[in-house]
């Protein structure tokens, strides 16, 4: 699906933000993680929105929102999600994020306030510590990253996307993850978005998790190998009243390798 486009725009503080709505019924709103945007979600788009009305957008810094230097962290995706809520005047929608689209889902609701029908959590960044490896090399040798000839750039993010997954990607959605970070802007903005991952943003919220009312669902790869069902299992017991569920044969891409799983627990959670 590389005719993948969202249509409408939005000024958040100076910085263009690109989403999309389709369907009809109650709100829904997705929220998508790192290092993917709303392209990733478009199974669950479609499967969802038989029965809502379902809004997506690319989080700042990634798919075809602005990719300009500046803040891409944790810590202003929850204001622009705050204001894109406001824009789109939902009060208690329906929400359901991915890896730090789950984080920013949890920050929005403990940070701003806002108020959700019933919260989703598929594999969310939720739990400290978290952050790779390469993330921690990227944040000290970030310039050298991004200096990197493109070949080896473009090579370096599709090993590095492959291993979100359990089972190998299909060409097709390999290049729908790989080429909104190709390019001058889309390399410095691919290194950025990693140098600025900090636990700091998800510590935050953690200590307040026992606080959520709000009927969450917890959704989780088995085999994810980027953050382990155990920070699943663990995250379930701080959230009171939740639901964990785990999908078997699928990482942490588990929206890519099981998308007709997601839409199955989510629809029987939501319509409950």
């Amino acid at each position: 699906m590389n005719d993948w486009n969202l249509s409408e725009s939005y000024n958040f503080k100076g910085r263009n933000v690109r989403y999309g709505t389709i369907g009809d019924g109650p709100p829904m709103v997705l929220v998508h993680g790192t290092p993917w945007s709303s392209f990733n979600l478009r199974h669950l788009i479609e499967g969802l929105s038989r029965e809502y009305k379902v809004y997506f957008f690319d989080l700042l810094g990634y798919g075809q929102s602005s990719k300009e230097e500046g803040d891409v962290s944790l810590g202003v995706q929850n204001e622009l999600l705050n204001d894109l809520l406001d824009h789109w005047k939902l009060d208690n929608p329906m929400i359901v994020g991915h890896d730090f689209g789950g984080a920013t889902t949890l920050r929005v609701h403990l940070l701003n306030n806002r108020t959700f029908e019933k919260i989703i959590l598929i594999d969310p960044v939720a739990v400290s510590p978290w952050g790779s490896p390469f993330f921690r090399h990227v944040n000290i040798h970030e310039t050298a990253f991004t200096g990197l000839p493109e070949y080896i750039h473009e090579a370096i993010v599709r090993a590095y996307v492959q291993t979100a997954a359990y089972t190998p990607l299909d060409e097709e959605t390999l290049n729908g993850i790989v080429s909104p970070w190709l390019g001058e802007e889309g390399k410095a903005a691919f290194y950025r978005q990693i140098a600025q991952a900090d636990s700091k943003y998800t510590d935050e919220v953690q200590a307040l998790y026992h606080k959520i009312t709000t009927p969450t669902l917890i959704l989780w790869g088995r085999e994810d190998s980027w953050i382990p069902l155990a920070r699943g299992e663990e995250l379930h017991k701080m959230i009171p009243n939740s639901v964990l569920r785990i999908i078997d044969d699928s990482g942490h891409l588990v929206i890519e390798e099981k998308p007709g799983d997601l839409v199955k627990e989510i629809l029987a959670f939501t319509e409950a």
